[in-house]
């Protein structure tokens, strides 16, 4: 057994070739549908709330059902990735019961469930040549950043109005995860084009597209994260891809000459009209934190948390993943989600040099920086979409029964 599955667990996908039913697609779009959550945003078609968080919801048993239907057999590849998860889903349900709001926390727990679940189902096209997982997350990050640019088109004001940031209109979708989904899908598509492995068509409209979407959200974190993904992806394909080293240099002297010349804009851009103090409070975060990090708790409540919550603190989003955590599971889940996280890099460093361990190790970079502002790491989230397609990535193909 390997760290993330098992090499001779025999290949009995239905799979990837086969029927449209019988695939992993449309299990990951309706898993994507799930965890794009309903907000409160302007749409240029108004769509009731309560429908809204249905369609929302219903995605999950939806995905749930196909993926009965695409890996009838219940084929899993055990593996320490989902195992951690597995833990900590059972961490929430244990604690959920006993908070103040048992009915919400354990409805929450139990989705969580469900939603590793069919995670787990989705290890028989782990390690598939044809980065299945991947092409299915990258099709979906794609629709999302086009649905959004074509609101910007057509409404540009209703589409800006959530503070001048740019935010869905068709369908709900907040600045910071409008950034985050173009964000991933313009990294990943980076480097398979580093490796050969992406056109370069699609590659200048993914790029572009997902560039005017960062810059048009106004969302630091996610430029920071990106930034840091792709040198540290770029770094693992360095001394292998002549490609790599040609557009290091590039973006180094085009890098020098926009910071000489457009310091103004870019000083104008990352302070969203904020003050000094404003800017290193984090917008208000750092108050909210402080908040949850004094609450006084006895010490089950310190290491195992209180149960799953809507991640905020007295009506104000906590917007940090290690303190949403820490409120919510305690120390003992922030120890399981580091354990993932550097499960996921040690593995990666143990494989070859090649497009899957460079994307594997730009996704985990990307969650790490954005966890510090954004939460989702331990819940069914776009977040943990992204490290599960890291670990399908890094996991060995299974060995095909010999003839």
């Amino acid at each position: 057994m390997t760290l993330l599955a098992l090499r001779g667990t025999p290949a009995l996908t239905p799979s990837v070739a086969g029927p449209f039913l019988r695939g992993p697609g449309l299990v990951w779009a309706a898993l994507f549908a799930n965890v794009l959550s309903f907000q409160r945003i302007p749409l240029l078609v108004p769509i009731p709330g309560p429908l809204g968080q249905a369609l929302a919801q219903g995605a999950l048993p939806l995905a749930f059902g196909l993926v009965l239907l695409a890996n009838p057999r219940g084929v899993l590849r055990p593996n320490l990735f989902l195992s951690l998860l597995s833990v900590m889903v059972l961490l929430a349900l244990i604690v959920s019961i006993h908070n103040t709001f048992a009915f919400g926390s354990s409805y929450r727990a139990l989705r969580l469930t469900a939603f590793v679940a069919v995670l787990w189902m989705l290890t028989a096209w782990w390690g598939e040549p044809g980065l299945p997982l991947l092409r299915a997350h990258l099709l979906c990050l794609k629709v999302v950043t086009a649905s959004v640019l074509f609101g910007l088109v057509v409404a540009p004001g209703k589409a800006l109005a959530f503070q001048g940031r740019l935010s869905g209109i068709l369908w709900p979708i907040p600045p910071t995860q409008v950034a985050h989904y173009a964000a991933v899908a313009l990294g990943c598509t980076a480097v398979l084009w580093f490796c050969g492995q992406a056109t370069g068509r699609s590659t200048v409209i993914t790029v572009g597209a997902g560039a005017v979407a960062i810059v048009e959200s106004h969302t630091r974190t996610a430029l920071l994260a990106l930034f840091v993904g792709l040198v540290i992806a770029g770094a693992s394909l360095f001394m292998g891809h002549v490609r790599v080293r040609r557009t290091a240099a590039v973006i180094a002297v085009l890098g020098a000459f926009v910071a000489a010349f457009f310091a103004p804009l870019i000083v104008s851009w990352a302070s969203r009209g904020q003050t000094a103090q404003e800017a290193s409070q984090l917008t208000g975060r750092t108050k909210v934190w402080s908040q949850v990090l004094d609450l006084p708790r006895q010490w089950p409540q310190r290491w195992f948390g209180t149960g799953l919550s809507n991640k905020s603190f007295n009506g104000l989003p906590i917007d940090s993943n290690w303190v949403a955590t820490y409120y919510d599971q305690g120390w003992a889940a922030v120890v399981l989600q580091v354990t993932v996280l550097l499960t996921l890099v040690l593995v990666a460093v143990t494989r070859p040099r090649g497009p899957r361990r460079a994307i594997a190790l730009f996704l985990v970079a990307y969650c790490v920086v954005a966890s510090f502002t954004e939460t989702g790491l331990g819940d069914a989230s776009p977040y943990l979409l992204d490290l599960t397609v890291a670990a399908s990535l890094l996991a060995l193909p299974a060995r095909r029964p010999v003839p």
